[in-house]
């Protein structure tokens, strides 16, 4: 097959989330015949069925409650202070719906061929379709995102357990809850619960919350929790699962000892897995790595003319990196005369807990396993004056920079709105800004997000100064 017109399409999609939809709609943009392919019994993709949006809707919801139940700082009464939480998840329902119902719109809306089927190829041009339909196309995009991955422990798949999924679906509150893991996804449902009254323990592999964001952050966030009444477990080791007469217990191992924690249901939270198995991508030259599709800068496979987006080939799991691959793959197709490719420096990360973690570009870590120069300064919100008022107290802002010329490295920052306050250092960063720039750059007072101008301020007298990085 050499001419277009041997095949169907010139691009088909395989994934309906928010991946696959950008490529489609850039693919068709760019005035390819394409197709996208979805599927899963619903429309939407995870972000909005099953991740981002859900969660943040019930966090949101824990927020208010917990900001309803401590009014006391403000000296404001409240009494019996209560909730509905079948109103609760059916407001959720209720956005997840809209939402839904937008992708859904976006899909079939005739910019592309929109086909319901599940896919799997037959050769590397070729899909065969579930209701038995046979495809061509010159290039693919796969997009088929990811699922909940198997629990480490047999036990707990005969004893039953909550994923995300589940506990996203629940008609009632748990009275308590072990949860398995200690990265986002498990620290958000974790606060979320324990601010609704379940009595709450974690337990995690690492030792510290958060492993892979800024170990100072993560500190922060450990003692807001147990200030919270969660109980932290970390530097774990799962050894066995079990029922317990009404109750599920979970034995991991921790300083040399066998530890026993039980509660009503438990929540396995740690980690998705890409949904490739039923792909047979070795038909297509597909080449797998560590369980998710090997793919190069511009997005393509081994099979140069197939490609690859989202959490089916990222090992960043994040819905804006989905849809910047899925447009970068369509785009390359497009022009194979001057291919984009993926740039992580400005990689965001967030977590929506109270108080929030957002991190942009090089941790301190990081910076030193790369053997990266720096030097860093924080500055905490317990003494910025909007975060006082605010009795917003937990938690600082870091920045790290170069010590020769003072370009932003990377940004961390646990605090109150701190997704949004990173947002500040992302833009900072992709226009390649010094301290001394940030530091010099007007932000009215009072306001959050004056803070950096403490921690840029710092940095750029060091670096002037040549006083030590320390790094």
């Amino acid at each position: 097959m050499n001419s277009t017109a041997e095949f169907q399409f010139e691009v088909a999609v395989i994934g309906g989330g928010s991946g696959g939809y950008a490529a489609a709609r850039t693919a068709a943009g760019e005035g390819l015949k394409t197709v996208a392919i979805e599927g899963g019994e619903e429309i939407g993709g995870l972000c909005i069925l099953r991740g981002c949006m859900p969660s943040k809707a019930l966090l949101y919801a824990a927020e208010v409650m917990h900001l309803a139940s401590h009014p006391e700082p403000w000296g404001i009464r409240t009494e019996g202070v209560t909730f509905d939480f079948a109103k609760i998840m059916a407001r959720k329902n209720t956005l997840i719906k809209e939402f839904a119902d937008h992708r859904t719109q976006q899909l079939t809306g005739g910019k592309f061929e929109f086909i319901r089927a599940n896919a799997r190829f037959t050769d590397a041009h070729t899909v065969e379709l579930s209701s038995g339909q046979k495809l061509t196309a010159r290039n693919f995009v796969i997009a088929t995102g990811s699922s909940v991955a198997p629990p480490p422990l047999p036990q707990l798949r005969e004893i039953g357990c909550l994923t995300s999924d589940g506990a996203l679906a629940l008609k009632r509150l748990p009275k308590s809850l072990i949860v398995l893991g200690g990265g986002p996804i498990a620290c958000e449902f974790a606060q979320f619960f324990a601010r609704f009254g379940v009595k709450v323990t974690i337990v995690q592999r690492s030792e510290h919350l958060l492993n892979g964001l800024d170990a100072d952050a993560a500190g922060e966030l450990e003692k807001v929790f147990q200030r919270e009444g969660i109980t932290l477990f970390t530097g774990t080791k799962l050894l066995d699962a079990r029922r317990l007469g009404g109750l599920k217990e979970i034995s991991f191992e921790r300083e040399h000892q066998t530890v026993r924690v039980q509660a009503e249901e438990i929540l396995f939270a740690l980690g998705r897995v890409p949904n490739v198995a039923s792909l047979d991508l070795e038909k297509a030259g597909v080449l797998l790595e560590s369980g998710g599709i090997t793919t190069n800068a511009r997005m393509q496979t081994a099979a140069p003319h197939i490609y690859a987006a989202g959490d089916c080939t990222s090992p960043h799991e994040i819905v804006h990196i989905a849809i910047q691959q899925g447009e970068t793959a369509a785009f390359n197709i497009a022009h194979p005369g001057r291919p984009r490719q993926m740039d992580y420096r400005l990689l965001l990360e967030i977590v929506f807990t109270e108080p929030q973690l957002a991190n942009v570009g090089l941790t301190e870590k990081e910076a030193q396993t790369r053997g990266i120069a720096y030097v860093a300064a924080s500055y905490p919100f317990s003494d910025h004056g909007k975060s006082l008022i605010m009795e917003a107290k937990d938690g600082f802002v870091k920045l790290l920079a170069d010590p020769k010329s003072g370009e932003i490295l990377g940004g961390a920052c646990v605090g109150p709105m701190g997704g949004e306050l990173i947002h500040e250092i992302v833009i900072a960063m992709a226009k390649r800004m010094t301290v001394h720039e940030l530091a010099t750059m007007p932000h009215y007072h009072p306001t959050l997000a004056e803070i950096w101008i403490y921690a840029a301020e710092e940095l750029a007298a060091r670096i002037v100064t040549g006083i030590p990085t320390g790094s």
